[in-house]
C-alpha cells in the first residue's frame, strides 16, 4: 500500500459518540502511522476530543453534521430520513472513493440498510453478511453470517463461503482457508434442506479457492476446527451472543472463586500472571468489529457500548481489510468461482424405478 489509508468514521455512533470514537481512532493511529481519518458529526464535539489526542494531529478532516441516526431507528427510517447523517456520510465517502473503509458503532440495522443502499453488490451476491472474528483454542476463525439475515438459501450460504474465505486470506494470510458449514450434526441426513443443498453444492464444486471441510457443529467453533464457519444469520447471531454471555459468566465465576477465602486470594496472587493472560484472551474488545461483506466497499460495525480500546480494534480491523485489498480479492473470487456453484438438476429416474412404476 502506498500513501495514507483514509478511514471514514461515524463519530456520533454508539452509546458515547466522539468521547469513545475519537480516542479509539487515536489508539489505532499510533499502531498504524499510515492512517488518516474523515470524521463525520458535530464539529465542536469532535474537535474537543481530537485536540486531546496528540497522535491525531494533522491526520483528521472533520465534516460537520448534526443529523444522527438514533439507536432505535428502524432500517426503513434510516433509508427514508438518513441522508446527510453521520452514518450516511461515512458510507458515502467509501462509495465516492474518498475513504477506503467506514467504521460505525451506530444502529446495526440502519448501517446494514444504508450499506445495501449506498454500495453496489459484488457480482451477483443476493444478500450481504456480517462476519465476526472468533477467538478459538487454535487461533482465530471467521463466522458469518452473525445477524444480517434471518434464514438463507443454499446459494446465499455458498456466497457466504466465498466471502468468508476471501476475508480469511486477507486477514489470516492463508492461501487456502478451510470452510465448514454449521449444522446440527455431521451426518449427511441432518439439517435443513437449504443447508443440505449448500453442502452438496460445495462438495461437488471444482476449483474453489478454499478447502471445503463439510459439516461442523457448535463446539467446532471454539475448537478452531476450520478457518471459516458458514451459517445463516439467525443461528449465527444466537451463537455469537451465547459465546459472549458465556465468557462473561466464566469471568464472574473466576472472580468469585478467587476472592471467596483468604487461601483462594493467596492462590490468585500467585497465579496473577496466568489470570492476566486469560483475561486478555477473553476480552471482547480484542475482537470488536463485524465486517459487512458482499457489496463494493468495506464497512465495520463496532459494538455500540464498547470503550476506546474496543473501538480501536474495529478501526484496526478496517485498516487490515482495506490495506489487504479485500474488495478486490472478493471481486476476483466471485468472478472466477461463482459459475462453479450451480444447483444440480434432479437425477433422471432409474430404469429400475421405471420398471417398478410399470408393474
Amino acid at each position: 500500500m502506498t500513501g495514507p489509508l483514509i478511514i471514514a468514521l461515524d463519530a456520533m455512533g454508539g452509546d458515547f459518540g466522539p468521547a469513545v470514537v475519537v480516542p479509539g481512532a487515536g489508539i489505532s493511529a499510533v499502531r498504524h502511522p499510515g492512517i488518516r481519518y474523515i470524521m463525520f458529526g458535530d464539529e465542536a464535539a469532535i474537535r474537543a476530543e481530537v485536540d486531546k489526542q496528540p497522535s491525531l494531529a494533522g491526520r483528521v478532516e472533520i465534516v460537520h453534521t448534526t443529523h444522527v441516526i438514533s439507536s432505535d431507528a428502524k432500517p426503513s427510517q434510516a433509508i427514508r430520513r438518513g441522508k446527510g447523517s453521520s452514518m450516511w456520510l461515512a458510507l458515502e465517502a467509501v462509495r465516492e472513493g474518498r475513504a477506503a473503509v467506514a467504521v460505525s458503532a451506530g444502529n446495526t440495522g440502519a448501517l446494514m440498510a444504508l450499506y445495501r443502499l449506498l454500495l453496489k453488490p459484488l457480482g451477483d451476491i443476493e444478500r450481504p453478511a456480517i462476519a465476526a472474528i472468533w477467538p478459538t483454542v487454535r487461533a482465530e476463525s471467521i463466522v458469518l453470517d452473525v445477524g444480517a439475515n434471518i434464514g438463507a438459501s443454499s446459494k446465499q450460504l455458498c456466497d457466504f463461503a466465498l466471502l468468508g474465505s476471501g476475508m480469511a486470506r486477507a486477514l489470516f494470510h492463508i492461501e487456502r482457508p478451510s470452510v465448514g458449514l454449521l449444522n446440527v450434526g455431521v451426518e449427511e441426513i441432518k439439517g435443513a434442506d437449504e443447508v443440505k443443498e449448500a453442502h452438496a453444492l460445495l462438495r461437488g464444486a471444482q476449483g474453489l479457492p478454499f478447502d471445503y471441510h463439510g459439516y461442523v457443529e457448535g463446539d467446532d467453533i471454539g475448537a478452531g476446527t476450520v478457518d471459516v464457519i458458514v451459517v445463516e444469520g439467525f443461528a449465527g447471531n444466537i451463537a455469537l451472543k451465547t459465546a459472549e454471555g458465556t465468557a462473561r459468566q466464566i469471568g464472574t465465576w473466576l472472580r468469585e472463586a478467587m476472592t471467596g477465602s483468604t487461601l483462594s486470594k493467596m492462590g490468585a496472587l500467585l497465579a496473577q500472571g496466568g489470570f492476566r493472560a486469560l483475561k486478555r484472551k477473553m476480552d471482547p474488545r480484542r475482537v470488536n468489529g463485524g465486517t459487512f461483506l458482499g457489496h463494493n466497499g468495506v464497512a465495520i460495525k463496532s459494538h455500540g457500548g464498547t470503550d476506546a480500546l474496543g473501538f480501536a480494534s474495529a478501526v484496526d480491523l478496517g485498516y487490515d481489510m482495506a490495506s489487504q485489498g479485500l474488495i478486490e480479492r472478493l471481486a476476483a473470487d466471485l468472478k472466477a468461482f461463482h459459475g462453479t456453484l450451480q444447483v444440480p438438476l434432479p437425477a433422471p429416474p432409474s430404469a429400475a424405478a421405471d420398471g417398478a412404476r410399470g408393474s
